[in-house]
């Protein structure tokens, strides 16, 4: 998401608009409904989120316990557990469907 000059983009009338609404603050403008992206799409955090979750997971299944797994991540003891509960669920899923 860009910073842009609301004064450079927008006839002076809506700015004055605006203006009766929001003076001197920042406000976000949605993306119109075709146009939305998910999380993490434009940046390759999902992908780096998911990559990180699948080797947490590969550790855990290889004998790794829940409290090496927090320190070795940097994440609580609760996160590595959902995580392994997600991981495990998904791959369950994905055994069902073949």
């Amino acid at each position: 998401m860009g910073y842009r000059k609301a004064e450079t983009i927008l006839p002076p009338e809506v700015v004055a608009l605006i203006q009766q609404y929001v003076d001197g603050e920042y406000i976000y403008i949605p993306r119109r409904e075709g146009k939305r992206r998910s999380w993490g799409e434009t940046t390759g955090c999902r992908k780096e989120t998911s990559e990180r979750n699948r080797r947490i997971y590969r550790d855990y299944r290889a004998g790794m316990r829940m409290k090496e797994l927090a320190e070795k991540y940097f994440l609580s003891i609760k996160s590595i557990q959902r995580i392994v509960t997600e991981e495990r669920k998904r791959r369950q899923e994905e055994t069902d469907t073949v």
